[in-house]
């Protein structure tokens, strides 16, 4: 790497939330020499993300290890055949497939287990129910970081889970997933099931839809096995 990084990242964030989730991880790249960019995605339209997340990769200066949480797999699924996109990282993310969307994989999600308190929509946006907020998508975040982010929820417009995906990027670029064991929002089994299908390197770990906040370390470590290989596959 010309300019003596480790690698170059750029994070995307999922619905319901914004890029300041990722600061824990944006801590352990950067400290372990890797340049890190957090995209803050308006969370609108998976087209306006999409857009959003290919400005950031624009700018970096080689190629980048392009990283989404939940919603933000479907991001990068779309944002990331950009050529300066060298793998894709899904943490505890939706992998959608061609003419799929977030919508058509939530349909799918097996009816007797846990189901995400979202809300029904308000002038096309969707909150999750705040009281339901910390078992759902914070399990293992203390009591008071879960209630600041249920009380700053970034409404996510339902455009967004419905946009399909018209060239998934997984069919042409290596990719890394980590399962989430005790995930109240995506349940594992699907995770399982969405990874497997688009042949990623799967590491599991126990732990809530909000993994990134809590064990900033394991996704770190992750993100850090991909640029890792990467690298090695070049070499």
């Amino acid at each position: 790497m010309s300019d003596g990084s480790a690698g170059t990242v750029v994070l995307v964030h999922g619905g319901f939330v914004d890029g300041s989730g990722w600061q824990g991880v944006y801590h352990q790249l950067t400290k372990d020499g890797y340049t890190v960019s957090v995209v803050q995605n308006p969370t609108l339209s998976l087209e306006g993300d999409v857009a959003a997340t290919k400005r950031v990769i624009d700018a970096q200066g080689e190629p980048v290890i392009l990283v989404g949480h939940s919603y933000g797999g479907a991001v990068i699924t779309e944002a990331g055949t950009h050529p300066n996109v060298a793998a894709l990282v899904y943490i505890a993310a939706f992998v959608p497939d061609k003419g799929e969307s977030v919508n058509t994989l939530i349909g799918g999600f097996p009816t007797d287990g846990p189901q995400p308190p979202i809300l029904p929509p308000q002038d096309g946006f969707l909150f999750l129910d705040r009281g339901k907020f910390h078992g759902s998508f914070a399990g293992d975040v203390s009591d008071e970081e879960a209630a600041f982010m249920a009380d700053s929820q970034v409404p996510w417009g339902v455009d967004a889970l419905g946009g399909t995906i018209s060239d998934p990027a997984w069919r042409s670029k290596p990719s890394w997933y980590l399962v989430t064991t005790e995930d109240r929002m995506i349940p594992p089994p699907a995770q399982r099931e969405m990874s497997a299908r688009a042949g990623s390197t799967v590491v599991e770990v126990a732990g809530s839809h909000s993994i990134y906040v809590s064990q900033p370390a394991a996704v770190a470590e992750l993100i850090e096995k991909a640029a890792e290989d990467v690298r090695s596959a070049v070499h």
